[in-house]
Order: C-alpha cells, then structure tokens, then sequence
C-alpha cells in the first residue's frame, strides 16, 4: 500500500510542477496548437494555446512508478518485472509517435502533422514491436502453469505443436495490433474538448487499478486458484494504473475548460497505449470495451458519421466525433465534457460488476 501512495504523489507532484513549466517553454518556443477551421467557431479562441501537454503526463507515470518500484526494492529487494516493463513500452512508445505528430503540426504551423499512413505505419511498427516482446520476455511471478522464465502469454501456445504456434503467435501479434490501433485512435478521437480525454482516462484508468488490485489480492501461494484471470504480476500494473489516473487528475489542473495547455496526440496516443496493453495484461481485452465505452461511442460516431456520408452522402451528426454534435446542438463545451465523464462512470461501474461476477461465478460464490 505504501507503494501505491509513494507512486501516487510523485505522479501528481511531477505533474503539477512540471506542467507549468512546460507551459511556459511551449509559450517561448511558439508552440501553440493550430485549430481546424471547420470545426465549431467557439474553438478558434483556442488558436495558440500550446500543446505537447502529453510529455508532462507520460514523465508523470514514469516517475511515479520508478519512485514506486526503488521503494520496493529498497526495502524488499522486489525486482520491478517484465511485466510492468512492457506496459511502460507500449505507452512511451506511443507517446513517441504522438509527439513526432505534434512536432509535425508545430513545425508546419498546421492541424496536420504525419499522414494518416504514416501515423498508422507506426503504430505497426510499436505495437508489433510489443507484442514480440511479451511472447519473449520473463515474467517475475508467472502464471500457475509457466515454467520458469516463460512469458505469461506464451504459456498457452504450448498446447499447440510447432506449425499451430505459429499461427498462434502470428493471430497475437494481429490481436495486439488491432487493440492498440483502436484504442490510440479512440482516445485520440476523444481528445477533441478541454478535459475531456484527461479526465475519461483518469475514470478509465482508476477502473483498471481496481481491477489489477482485486487481482493482486487474491493471489494466493502464487497461484490463482478460484480466480477468473491467471494475471502476470498484477500489482505492478496496479501501481501503473494509479499513476496514470493520478497523472490525468493533476493534468485536468491546466487542461479544464479554459485549458492552458493541450495533452496533444503525445499524451492522448500514450494513454491509449496504455490503456490497450493494461487490457491484454490483466487479460481483460473484452471487459474494456465496457471499461473504456465512452472512447468506444467516441469511434462509432465517426465510422457512422463516415460510412454514410461515403454511402448516401447525408450526415447523421451535425458533426463527429459525437461530442462535437453536442457542441452544435447548443451545449456549453463544459456541459459536454461533464455529462461524458458522467457516461464514463456509469461504464466503468458496469464492468467493475460484470468483473467481480465473473470472478464471483468462477470462484463458486455464485
């Protein structure tokens, strides 16, 4: 528990000091964000307010968990594991792409910075780069059935001779970068309005340390017995969890409406990383699709608002993603974001139930 709380304050300390200095060297630099011109008229005052917001958050989680994890080892020798190593990879990594694609706008003094080819070219390239690794990579506390040194996703495969893991791993590596393209680009999506991306992963976020806890608690001797999801190292997903949550809720200081800084696609591709590998870490691919239903409605309101534009050339928001329609219907951006994280709740709690009764159910208390 002390871990949490160490992780937990270096996470809001570094976000809340950093973030007014990064403010200010945006401010120096001149770079402020460029808004698109069809976009609702209300936004342009927004014109120039810096961006890059997203370095401060990823920094935040990074230190918050490091200053966690010299805890641990200095007063139990606890090695940080793969686990935790791997979750880190996806979001820095993402973050990485985000920030070249904020750079990009910057330096073009535009809304457009890399090609929606080369954005997605990218997150290929990290997500495939993930998904090798966490087929390779030791875990610290395994699975019930792992042998020493085996990846906890790599323990089912042994089930298959040599020509069926292959086609395992290849049917992962596809899993893996089908569920960190979705849900970068949700989250990316969502990031259309002050505070609202932050403040729907803060919700989004504290959701998955529940659910990472719950699973830490009740390992028992090691093993999961009685337990719904065989989870690889659950605390130290916990604790990256709880500083990502902590990091959006000091980060909501500057970014509420009106905000002073932007997160920019550096902050809004990182939190989607992240949130796609604590799904596959905690084995909860599916469930998150209700965890994370708010960034969910965020796409199907641009697939729609596309697909029937291309199919029938009418739209059926006045504007997508569906928060700007709201905008347009006559709501105060505020309005909009607060009812969203409202909805964001709701979904969050619906998982957390539909969680603890499938664990419930498989424990035999049901």
């Amino acid at each position: 528990m002390i871990a949490l709380i160490i992780g937990m304050l270096v996470s809001l300390i570094v976000t809340l000091v950093c973030t007014p200095l990064l403010i200010r060297l945006v401010h120096k630099l001149h770079y402020g964000q460029y808004i698109r011109q069809d976009g609702p008229k209300s936004h342009q005052v927004k014109r120039g307010t810096p961006t890059l917001g997203g370095v401060v958050i990823n920094l935040a989680i990074l230190l918050g968990w490091g200053a966690s994890a010299l805890y641990r080892y200095a007063r139990s020798g606890d090695v940080p594991s793969w686990s935790a190593v791997l979750v880190l990879f996806a979001m820095l990594s993402m973050g990485l792409l985000g920030f070249i694609d904020d750079f990009a706008k910057v330096r073009k003094k535009q809304n457009e910075g890399l090609t929606i080819h080369g954005k997605f070219i990218g997150q290929f390239v990290f997500a495939t780069a993930y998904a090798v690794l966490a087929l390779l990579v030791p875990t610290k506390s395994g699975m019930p059935s792992a042998q020493p040194g085996m990846s906890f996703i790599e323990t089912p495969f042994l089930t298959f001779d040599f020509a069926g893991r292959a086609v395992a791993i290849v049917l992962f590596v596809i899993w893996v970068n089908l569920l960190m393209t979705a849900w970068t680009n949700a989250v990316n999506l969502t990031d259309g309005l002050d505070g609202l991306a932050a403040g729907s992963s803060m919700i989004a976020f504290v959701g998955f340390a529940i659910i990472a806890f719950w699973e830490s608690y009740h390992i028992k001797g090691g093993t999961h017995e009685g337990f719904s999801y065989a989870v690889s190292d659950p605390l130290d997903l916990t604790i990256i969890a709880v500083c990502a949550a902590v990091a959006c809720f000091g980060f909501l200081w500057y970014n509420a409406n009106p905000a002073e800084i932007f997160m920019g696609d550096t902050g809004s591709l990182a939190l989607g990383g992240l949130f796609a590998a604590l799904s596959i870490a905690t084995h909860t691919e599916f469930l998150a699709i209700i965890l994370g239903g708010l960034f969910v409605i965020e796409v199907c309101s641009d697939v729609i608002q596309i697909t029937s534009f291309h199919l029938t050339h009418r739209r059926v928001f006045k504007m997508a993603p569906i928060h700007h329609h709201f905008e347009l219907c006559g709501w105060p951006e505020t309005r909009v974001v607060v009812r969203f994280w409202m909805i964001e709740i709701i979904f969050v709690l619906l998982a957390l139930v539909l969680f603890y009764w499938d664990w419930a159910a498989r424990s035999g208390l049901l």
